[in-house]
């Protein structure tokens, strides 16, 4: 039964899950918020959906640059290097990012009369990303509960795994990771200096996957 609404970045985890779960995914959503990336994301997100079948819309967010403050909204030479433990990768953060991006999905969802919206966080983020924690997964999905008619769920079955754990759910699947982007600078190839960039390799080479992203070094 098809009654999941998908947010798809294009990213390693999203793609993991629309074929995990391709079964229950009516419609994936992507947001075009003006990140350096979004551009690269998205196009690997149709390329996904259209193989799978699975309606896909991309939803246009242009104010974000205009209210918000974060390095991926600010030009590739902006994006820190580094992993995701240090410091300075704090200004990746998109203030409530998913909090907006889930509401919208949540209308959405109600509307073509899905009953979950779908949210590829994992443990990784939880440290970095507020709107990534299992507490506010929690409290959201009982926001959108509450807040629809035919009570709309929050649904985020990976949150509590690593992304090494979706990169070996992805291998049992055949997934071809060169076919997602994770690069924040969103340049021609992967910096793979990044914190994405570094999360990304050391998920594949845990789930023993052998990397075939191209990378600018």
């Amino acid at each position: 039964m098809k009654d999941c609404l998908l947010v798809l970045s294009g990213g390693l985890d999203s793609t993991t899950m629309l074929y995990e779960y391709q079964s229950r995914i009516a419609k994936a959503v992507s947001f075009h918020y003006g990140s350096n990336h979004n551009d690269k994301e998205i196009a690997c997100a149709a390329l996904h959906c259209k193989r799978l079948g699975i309606e896909h819309q991309v939803i246009r967010l242009p104010f974000f640059k205009d209210v918000l403050h974060s390095s991926l909204l600010s030009g590739a030479d902006a994006i820190p290097e580094g992993h995701y433990a240090d410091e300075n990768m704090h200004s990746t953060v998109v203030p409530f990012r998913n909090g907006i991006m889930l509401s919208i999905a949540a209308a959405m969802a109600e509307d073509s009369g899905l009953q979950y919206v779908m949210l590829a966080n994992h443990s990784g983020d939880h440290a970095i990303y507020p709107d990534c924690r299992p507490e506010f997964v929690g409290a959201m999905s009982k926001a959108i509960e509450a807040g629809t008619y035919n009570g709309v769920q929050l649904w985020a079955p990976y949150t509590n795994i690593t992304k090494a754990d979706i990169c070996r759910h992805g291998k049992a699947l055949g997934i071809d990771y060169s076919e997602t982007w994770s690069c924040y600078k969103g340049e021609d190839k992967h910096c793979g200096r990044c914190g994405t960039c570094v999360e990304r390799r050391e998920a594949l080479a845990a789930a023993g996957i052998n990397d075939t992203t191209e990378y600018q070094e």
